[in-house]
């Protein structure tokens, strides 16, 4: 059985993976108890299993973890806490930016490693950064008015 040393939510972890194909959102989920990232279509398609491997927006569901020795992994749950959520979270929840809530954690993710990279993105930035989540609810304009509310917090503005 394998073992993968990396960080995950800036805590150093040890995994003892079954076998070298287990993917990091089983880890996180099953091992670490990691609730947050979603397992949504298991073939990279929908987003809902979005993670920042050093800081740069991958889905985990079939991500081996094997791959990941010395990286540094952040979930949803490494964004903020309910007493002090990312400006991200809280403008979400200020904008109603979620209805069923089931596709937020991979699109708070993807916005985080946008913001992380561009903190003045365009509306067109904000869109092709979210392109590989998928909302079924029909939430994208409050979710959009929620990322540029949080790049404008996040910059300092009002």
């Amino acid at each position: 059985m394998p073992q993968v040393d990396l960080t995950v939510n800036g805590r150093a972890v040890s995994i003892v993976a079954a076998h070298e194909d287990v993917p990091l959102l089983n880890v996180l989920r099953n091992d670490l108890g990691l609730m947050g990232t979603r397992f949504g279509c298991g073939l990279e398609q929908c987003g809902c299993c979005m993670v920042l491997i050093d800081g740069a927006p991958v889905k985990s569901c079939n991500r081996e973890v094997s791959t990941l020795a010395g990286k540094n992994v952040t979930t949803v749950e490494g964004l903020g806490t309910a007493a002090r959520p990312h400006p991200l979270q809280q403008a979400f929840l200020d904008e109603q930016a979620g209805q069923c809530g089931y596709c937020l954690a991979g699109i708070l993710i993807s916005a985080k490693g946008l913001l992380e990279k561009n903190p003045s993105p365009t509306r067109k930035e904000i869109v092709l950064a979210l392109d590989g989540n998928i909302c079924r609810c029909g939430s994208h304009n409050r979710i959009m008015r929620a990322v540029e509310k949080a790049a404008a917090v996040m910059r300092g503005a009002r």
